[in-house]
């Protein structure tokens, strides 16, 4: 499939369950577009002002966003000579699942605002290729409306309704429907004030004011999109604030449906919920022994791309500690961009990785096509680091590490 690098993958590649080949077409895309970087800044293009803002921006200064990015960049691995030809194995096991690529596509809350049918495409590529795809609580489509689209990895990411009997049947909508991984997120106990955003006019939910309609005309493919769709919502939460009574009209029902989890709401959800459960947004150590001692499954490293408290510190700087605190799975995202940088994670001890806004970049840029091109990039950037380090196997990189925190 890629002959270009077929001395490192002589197995079957796991981009050959993506719909997109390496045609003609799929090569002028890998000169147009070689790193996530360049579908960022066509995204950018392709999407009005307001979206982005939206997609891309942090909180604060944006300091832990950018922190993120530059502690990344201060993990050194030690490259290897005369290794002679290396057959990379780009495969990662997680929860008792052998998945053929190391990362996912992590939940981002009302994904189809920043591309129409946002949720199904991703949700349809993860499938085709068998890496874990999560749907958010705030996504805007539900769980029932994907589950002809997702594959067996399908995992369902709550923010914590306060009403236990919403938080039930949200539970049991999300089993039916397929998703067989519950993610708490744990690291949105208020709202955050993001104020790129507040500059933006994005409201919630949207409304297209004369300011906002002028971007959208500027942007023809998402503005046909959206018409023929209607304007996103989050159609979960909406579904359960109609049913509830006393909610203000000033304030969107995603946050009155929600409440700050404690340590005994943990436990609900541990004795609830049937399948394995990771909890999402911890950057201490103390807090991941305790979610072990609790029964979790999994702990995901977060600081929620900088979205919610910008003196966190970068996830990447948390990782070491984290990994020596816990023997259970340890899943990382915030800042990662590249392959190498996936081989940076892994250098510091985790087992996989996700990424949110990466994935809607590369759907902001081309579209349905954007996943399969992003999932390649990655692939062969992983395949070319692993050659210069002389990697067969992804944890091998640990014996690589140079620098530390």
């Amino acid at each position: 499939m890629f002959p270009c690098v077929a001395k490192y993958s002589a197995r079957h590649s796991p981009l050959d369950n993506f719909p997109q080949t390496r045609t003609t077409t799929a090569m002028s895309l890998d000169a147009k577009y070689p790193a996530l970087t360049d579908l960022r800044a066509h995204a950018k293009r392709r999407i009005p002002r307001f979206v982005w803002e939206y997609l891309d921006s942090a909180t604060g200064t944006e300091a832990t966003q950018s922190r993120n990015r530059s502690e990344l960049d201060k993990v050194t691995l030690m490259p290897s000579i005369l290794h002679g030809e290396v057959t990379s194995d780009l495969s990662a096991n997680l929860l008792g699942q052998t998945y053929p690529l190391p990362f996912g596509i992590a939940p981002v809350g009302m994904s189809g605002m920043v591309w129409p049918g946002a949720e199904g495409m991703l949700a349809r590529a993860a499938a085709k290729t068998g890496i874990p795809y999560g749907l958010s609580t705030v996504a805007s489509q539900t769980p029932e409306d994907l589950s002809g689209d997702i594959g067996q990895h399908a995992w369902f990411q709550m923010y914590p309704p306060r009403d236990p009997e919403i938080r039930q049947d949200m539970m049991d909508r999300a089993k039916r429907a397929g998703f067989s991984t519950l993610i708490l997120t744990v690291d949105v106990p208020i709202p955050s004030r993001r104020e790129r955003q507040v500059r933006s006019g994005l409201t919630q939910p949207p409304r297209l004011t004369p300011r906002l309609l002028a971007q959208v005309a500027r942007c023809p493919a998402w503005a046909m999109g959206m018409a023929q769709r209607g304007m996103p919502r989050m159609r979960l939460i909406d579904e359960y604030a109609g049913k509830t009574s006393g909610l203000p009209s000033n304030k969107h029902a995603g946050y009155l449906l929600r409440t700050a989890p404690d340590w005994d709401y943990l436990r609900w959800l541990r004795e609830a919920w049937d399948g394995p459960f990771v909890i999402k947004g911890v950057l201490s150590a103390d807090d991941a022994k305790a979610l072990e001692a609790e029964g979790v499954d999994a702990i995901w490293i977060s600081n929620h791309a900088g979205r919610q408290f910008d003196a966190a510190p970068a996830t990447i700087e948390m990782l070491p500690a984290i990994r020596a605190a816990t023997s259970l799975p340890v899943i990382i995202d915030g800042g990662i961009e590249t392959g190498l940088d996936i081989l940076r994670a892994f250098a510091l001890g985790a087992d996989f990785v996700m990424m949110g806004r990466a994935w809607h970049y590369a759907l902001g840029a081309l579209g349905e096509d954007g996943p399969a091109h992003l999932a390649h990039i990655l692939a062969q950037d992983l395949i070319a680091n692993m050659g210069q380090l002389g990697l067969t196997r992804l944890h091998d990189v640990q014996d690589k590490l140079i620098k530390t925190h």
